[in-house]
Parts: structure tokens; C-alpha cells; sequence
């Protein structure tokens, strides 16, 4: 064979490397460069999920590996969004400063927080053994709770949630029980008036075993009155 007129190749050689291997070569060279100054760990945009994929939290995109993460870095999309994030947090910055020189108190912004999951749970039927009345003891454990962290509930009707059809469900209502960094669970309970007389309903939190108590007793309907 012929070596003689092929350009930049001699015999022996791999020959000429082509635009492609070229281009993953600079790519390669660049990523390398960039992870030696760059720590990605201090990213406060960047996420690495559970399939291994990396995720940007400003973007809202995903990428293969972290060369094609610092890429999109350098690109329009990132670099406008952190313009207006940053021209954003300067705007709030002012209305903060405004706000509490008026001596009116920010209200704190809560930081998104990974799920762990939901809590272990168990759920008991009650009735008063003086007024007959019937009601529910919930019992929800929270073995990794933060320290600082008490757990808050909540009722909500069926036209307020957006799970189920509200027609269809009308005859419920649905008690809310929200603690970090664990899921928010919803108990799905009979949409009756809760007597909220003292031991009648209540709430306890006991940090020694990390465990959320709540007892409501449902008011008597007229049937069962008669």
C-alpha cells in the first residue's frame, strides 16, 4: 500500500484522527481541567440522583456525567438563569433591608430538604367511655427527625386536595401530618365536627422515643344522640 501521498500519516501510524475523536479529545482535556479547579461539591446547583445521573436544581436539567454538567455551566441557558437569580436575591435584598428598617420582620425562606421517606404509623379506634363518643388515636414514629424539628398537622376538606375526585369524596376529610426531612402523610377520616373540648382532642410529641401522639373524639351526630 501507498503511504506515501496519505497527509500527517506515516507508516505504522493510526492515521489522521478525525473531526469527532478530535472534538471527545478537547471535550476530555476541558473536563479534566475544569474538576482540577472547580469543586462541584460546592455547587449549591448541582445534584447527583439516584440513577447516577447529574441534575442541574437551577436549570432543571439532567446530564449523563459531570463533563456534560460543567459544560451546561458555561452555557447561555445557566449563565442567564444565575443573572436572574442574582438580580432577584438583590431585589429581595432591598424589600429585606426596607422591611426591617421599618422594623417589620422577614419571614424566613425554608430550604428544600431530600424526603427519607414516610413514617411508620398505626392508627387505633377509640370511644369515650362517658359520652359514648367515637374517635381516633394516631401514632407516628420519626426515628430520624431533625433535633430542632416538631411535628405540625392539619385538617383538610376534600375540595381542598387535588388526589381524588372532591364529589366523590365530600363525606371525608383528610388530617395532614408534616414533619422534615420525612414525607407529608394524609389520613383519610370521616368529615364529622371535631370536639375540640380539652381531653377531648390533643396532641404530644415525645422526643425521647421521637413519637407524634394525636387524639380527636368526633362530636355526636343527632342519630346518635337518639
Amino acid at each position: 500500500m501507498d503511504y506515501q501521498n496519505r497527509a500527517g500519516s506515516k507508516k505504522g501510524g493510526g492515521g489522521v484522527a478525525g473531526w469527532s475523536e478530535t472534538n471527545a479529545d478537547r471535550r476530555e482535556r476541558l473536563r479534566r481541567l475544569a474538576l482540577e479547579t472547580i469543586d462541584l461539591e460546592k455547587d449549591p446547583y448541582f445534584f447527583k440522583n439516584h440513577l447516577g445521573s447529574f441534575e442541574c436544581k437551577l436549570c432543571l436539567t439532567v446530564h449523563v456525567n459531570d463533563g456534560s454538567y460543567l459544560a451546561h455551566t458555561q452555557g447561555r441557558k445557566h449563565q442567564t438563569n444565575l443573572a436572574r437569580r442574582a438580580a432577584k436575591e438583590a431585589s429581595e435584598g432591598k424589600v429585606g433591608d426596607a422591611a426591617n428598617a421599618a422594623g417589620i420582620s422577614s419571614i424566613q425562606v425554608r430550604k428544600n430538604l431530600i424526603k427519607i421517606g414516610r413514617p411508620g404509623y398505626r392508627i387505633t379506634k377509640i370511644r369515650d367511655p362517658s359520652s359514648k363518643q367515637e374517635g381516633l388515636r394516631f401514632q407516628l414514629q420519626y426515628p430520624q427527625i431533625g433535633t430542632e424539628i416538631v411535628p405540625r398537622h392539619r385538617f383538610m376538606s376534600a375540595f381542598e386536595q387535588r388526589i381524588e375526585n372532591a364529589m366523590e369524596n365530600k363525606q371525608f376529610q383528610y388530617l395532614l401530618v408534616a414533619a422534615e426531612p420525612y414525607e407529608t402523610v394524609a389520613f383519610k377520616i370521616p368529615s364529622r365536627e371535631i370536639d375540640r373540648r380539652p381531653g377531648k382532642f390533643w396532641t404530644f410529641y415525645d422526643k425521647d422515643t421521637n413519637e407524634y401522639f394525636i387524639q380527636l373524639i368526633f362530636k355526636m351526630d343527632h342519630d346518635d344522640r337518639c
